[in-house]
């Protein structure tokens, strides 16, 4: 299975940041010390063009970002100080998206690194995302006629408000967001089917609701491809959520997604607890599970990219 990454591209953080930058690399090393991944499994994706982030952004937002021109006001929406480092690892974390996109529609499933920025809209950037990676990721795919029905299922904590909002007319790609009602954003967007889960929920009324959302996703968009966004953040450890899940009941998330009969791309999303290690022990189970789908029998639906 392939799995692209660009912890390497460094972005400088003021100390003290909230933001576990860290656990990208620590993924990465667990990954292959546990035998998960090998060094040949993982590429590094090239960074997003103008081109594809622009099927998804305004083209004055994205010279703003280009450009250092964002003002301090959308700098604190986005959460991180503005540098080349940022603009970099930006475009290469929605490369990782695309790049995984492909693999999965060759290969049955793949994985980025990172990824997950679900909320970043047209015209700008807000709660650590700059670029909407999944709704860049799915144009590519269309326009690189490699498929043409896709679904986003975002199981991240946090409504994916910005993905709802870039694809609201699109009924080419259908967008599932499965989340805490009350945490952020609290002005929530319109996705194609939104659950939102009561403070505290845990493992069987997320399941649950997980399933019911599976079943209407495949029943009504009948999508060639899945960008599953595996957000660590439904954690009961989680300092930025507000549900219950243990750690077990995500992997059976994770079980569940990519149990379904249709490629998936998975790119990690948030994660929060205060233990940098629980983040990554709910990432490198979620690519456990990409990695078990990767290694059964051959993908039923699996078929080359059309040239």
């Amino acid at each position: 299975m392939k799995a692209f990454y660009c912890d390497h591209f460094v972005l400088p953080l003021p100390d003290g940041h909230r933001f576990p930058m860290q656990k990208y690399a620590l993924l990465r090393e667990q990954l292959i010390a546990r035998g998960i991944l090998s060094s040949n499994d993982l590429c590094v994706p090239d960074a997003a063009t103008d081109e594809q982030i622009l099927r998804a952004h305004d083209r004055a937002y994205l010279d703003k970002v280009k450009n250092g021109m964002l003002t301090a006001r959308e700098i604190r929406r986005i959460g991180f100080p503005w540098s080349p480092e940022l603009v970099e690892r930006s475009r290469r974390s929605v490369g990782g998206t695309i790049s995984a996109s492909r693999a999965a529609l060759r290969d049955g499933v793949a994985v980025n690194l990172a990824g997950g920025t679900h909320h970043a809209a047209r015209d700008h950037g807000a709660g650590f995302c700059v670029f909407n990676d999944a709704a860049i990721a799915a144009r590519a795919m269309q326009a690189d006629g490699l498929a043409q029905r896709i679904a986003v299922v975002d199981c991240d904590v946090h409504q994916g408000d910005g993905t709802a909002s870039i694809l609201e007319h699109d009924s080419t790609i259908f967008t599932f967001s499965l989340h805490s009602a009350t945490n952020f954003p609290f002005r929530k967007q319109q996705s194609d089917l939104d659950i939102g889960l009561a403070d505290a929920a845990g493992d069987d009324e997320y399941l649950a609701a997980l399933r019911e959302g599976l079943d209407l996703v495949l029943a009504l968009a009948e999508p060639e491809l899945v960008i599953y966004l595996a957000g660590a953040d439904p954690f009961e450890g989680d300092r930025l959520g507000k549900l219950a899940l243990s750690k077990a009941g995500l992997a059976a998330r994770d079980r569940l997604v990519l149990g379904i009969n249709v490629p998936v791309a998975v790119v990690m999303a948030g994660g929060y607890a205060r233990h940098v290690q629980d983040i990554v022990d709910i990432h490198l189970e979620t690519v456990r599970a990409a990695a078990l789908r990767a290694e059964s029998a051959p993908f039923p639906d699996s078929r080359p990219p059309k040239r």
